[in-house]
């Protein structure tokens, strides 16, 4: 296990280096060994947050020390960490700090005490199902959000309101990364059904058909991110497994509407391999 984290740390070592650069996706999939896809999540789940939120913590920490022990002015501190500007660092600076740089030259307050980054691994190891699905229509809406928010809530929302057969319709999620270094997962995601809508006509497009690893989220999908902690910080470390670039898909497999019977719902979350 302590190997399979290496490609972590050479991560960590790298935005070290070159925090005030762009990072390119190419550059984090060679140092790696992994695909974007999958070492973006597998650096949220190990380290608690994204390669880009890593990187912009970086940024203004790295800034701080600037401002509290050279006389540089704000404007070109804010260009030699790698801030485009002065406005888009002023506004990262008080998100992480809670003031503004001007204010924290003045104030001169110890701002800095956050812990070093060290990856962990789950203690759980998963052990998924390896299935091979046939291609499926479906029929779908989208939206660009960040992975696991309430937008997506409001999606499903949405689309239920087209009215589908009672029985023998199949829902999914179908969770397509964007391959940008942000300081949050960005995702396009899909609300799909196996059947066209009763009241509407919804475009389709095929998913599946091929080799996929099946996980098992039992429980409220409010903590289905228990189950990709464990997923990324541990089983994709230990399957010897090769993934591919196409979108992870989640199968809502039984859904419950009432709150108490939460722990009955199912998901499967299919991870697609070559």
């Amino acid at each position: 296990m302590e190997d399979n984290l290496n490609c972590i740390y050479r991560i960590i070592n790298f935005m070290e280096k070159n925090y005030d650069q762009p990072v390119s996706v190419k550059e984090l999939e060679d140092i790696s060994h992994y695909s974007y896809r999958n070492i973006q999540r597998i650096f949220k789940y190990s380290c608690g947050e994204t390669i880009g939120a890593f990187q912009q913590r970086l940024k203004v920490e790295n800034a701080y020390k600037r401002i509290l022990y050279t006389q540089e002015n704000l404007t070109s501190i804010a260009i030699e960490v790698g801030f485009a500007n002065i406005a888009s660092f002023s506004k990262a600076f008080k998100q992480h700090f809670g003031i503004s740089p001007k204010a924290a030259r003045q104030s001169k307050e110890q701002l800095l005490c956050e812990d070093a980054i060290i990856p962990v691994t789950s203690d759980i190891l998963l052990e998924p199902e390896i299935v091979f699905l046939k291609p499926m229509q479906v029929y779908y809406q989208s939206i660009n959000t960040y992975y696991n928010n309430e937008e997506i809530e409001v999606l499903w929302e949405k689309f239920m309101e087209n009215e589908f057969p009672d029985s023998g319709t199949a829902y999914f999620g179908v969770i397509a990364d964007e391959p940008l270094i942000t300081t949050e997962i960005n995702c396009r995601y899909d609300a799909c059904s196996s059947v066209q809508s009763d009241q509407k006509k919804l475009p389709s497009k095929t998913i599946f058909g091929g080799k996929y690893a099946r996980f098992t989220h039992a429980g409220s999908y409010d903590t289905i991110d228990e189950t990709y902690t464990k997923i990324y910080s541990r089983w994709i470390f230990n399957s010897g497994l090769e993934f591919t670039h196409t979108p992870i898909i989640e199968k809502y497999e039984r859904h419950v509407e009432n709150e108490d019977d939460q722990e009955k719902q199912l998901t499967y979350i299919l991870l697609p391999l070559k």
